[in-house]
């Protein structure tokens, strides 16, 4: 139930980082489309998050 948790809740948490970091990441492209590369790799932080919530779990799941 613990890994179920901690992956629901990064998982949900990296969504809406997701969703706001890629918004303003168009934003910025529509401006300057040089500014690609940088924003891809915000976006890819905020994916971090889901990530490191399974990582948890795969913890939590290991030390039954």
């Amino acid at each position: 139930m613990g890994a179920a948790l901690a992956v629901a809740g990064a998982s949900i948490g990296a969504a809406i980082a997701v969703a706001y970091t890629g918004a303003a990441a168009l934003a910025v492209m529509s401006e300057r489309p040089e500014l690609f590369g940088r924003a891809m790799v915000i976006v890819g932080l905020a994916e971090g998050i889901a990530i490191y919530g399974l990582v948890v779990a795969i913890i939590l799941l290991g030390k039954t």
